[in-house]
């Protein structure tokens, strides 16, 4: 199996699906000429033409609501915004016609379409360029959202949501688009979503994270079982919504004890989705208080100072040994 990035992995999600199905198109900034402020859409204009990969003006708003007409007329529409920030520019389109049409139709419209945009930390950008919004999405009825956290994954998910008939937000890591490289099939693969995926088993404690906060998840994790002689579990929620109660509650279950890593705002975060979930389904396993490490109830700090913001290893490595020295 060949090795790619984030990027390369992306681009073959949207090579392959555009392949096959001809009523798949693409439509954003730059996603043509240039293959896209990151590079995703690297070459597809070249190969698929101007009519399947179109260049668009900076008009947010009209790049959704495009987009919602061409699924209603029974395209597949894959829009990029090119920054997570800018998604509240096109607020509007997003949550009172791209959610809402099914439903407002009675059915008649599906909304098969994808809403790909870059979220996050880790480049030292500038303001509207970092935010971490997927619990704004994740309140909205109508919308699917994934995050995934890696190459394989992020193939795999875009393929899926991309064959699914209802709208999906899907947040890219922007930090973990070239970090690192995973073994990616040659043969396509569709991950389901609404499944979360245990990456590590363990038994004294369950870590839960998503999209760039794996990375530091994992790392604390081997640390933890290294150094402190704790053996943690952990659970790569890939998809807030629909989100996989199940696979988080059997996890805590078994071990008693969580820990859930995110990097936006503390405050309506989807850790305390995750929490009231995990309270109602098996609060009679917990032997210890769930503990959330989450961003700060502030605006994305800019440039280096992001790093006093984000959550870090040691952090998480803090909160797990608090949580498994806990006695009642």
């Amino acid at each position: 199996m060949p090795e790619l990035t984030m990027v390369e992995a992306l681009n073959r999600a949207l090579d392959e699906a555009m392949e096959h199905d001809p009523d798949v198109l693409l439509m954003g900034e730059d996603i043509g000429v240039n293959g896209g402020v990151f590079r995703v859409t690297k070459d597809l204009q070249a190969k698929y033409g101007v009519n399947r990969v179109r260049d668009t003006p900076l008009a947010e708003a009209g790049i959704v609501g495009t987009g919602v007409g061409m699924a209603i007329a029974g395209l597949k529409p894959v829009v990029e915004i090119q920054f997570s920030g800018f998604t509240m520019q096109a607020f509007d389109q997003i949550e009172q016609n791209m959610a809402r049409y099914h439903h407002r139709s009675r059915g008649r419209y599906p909304i098969s379409m994808v809403l790909r945009t870059p979220y996050g930390g880790g480049i030292h950008a500038v303001e509207h360029h970092s935010e971490s919004r997927e619990a704004y999405w994740a309140h909205t009825p109508g919308l699917k959202v994934v995050v995934p956290s890696g190459p394989r994954n992020a193939r795999g998910l875009l393929a899926a949501a991309i064959d699914d008939p209802d709208p999906v937000i899907f947040y890219e890591p922007k930090a973990v688009y070239r970090a690192f490289r995973e073994e990616v099939p040659d043969t396509p693969e569709r991950i389901p979503l609404g499944t979360a995926e245990i990456v590590r088993d363990g038994r004294d404690i369950t870590l839960i994270s998503y999209g760039a906060m794996m990375r530091p998840t994992r790392e604390a994790a081997d640390d933890l079982a290294e150094l402190h002689g704790i053996d943690p579990e952990v659970v790569d929620l890939r998809s807030i919504s629909p989100m996989d109660t199940d696979t988080l509650a059997a996890s805590v279950a078994r071990t008693g004890r969580c820990v859930i890593v995110h990097e936006g705002p503390r405050n309506c975060g989807v850790a305390a989705e995750i929490i009231a979930r995990l309270n109602e389904e098996v609060f009679e396993y917990l032997v210890a208080p769930i503990k959330r490490i989450t961003g700060d109830d502030i605006h994305f700090p800019y440039f280096q100072t992001e790093e006093h913001y984000l959550p870090d290893p040691d952090t998480i490595i803090e909160a797990v040994r608090e949580t498994v020295a806990f006695d009642g």
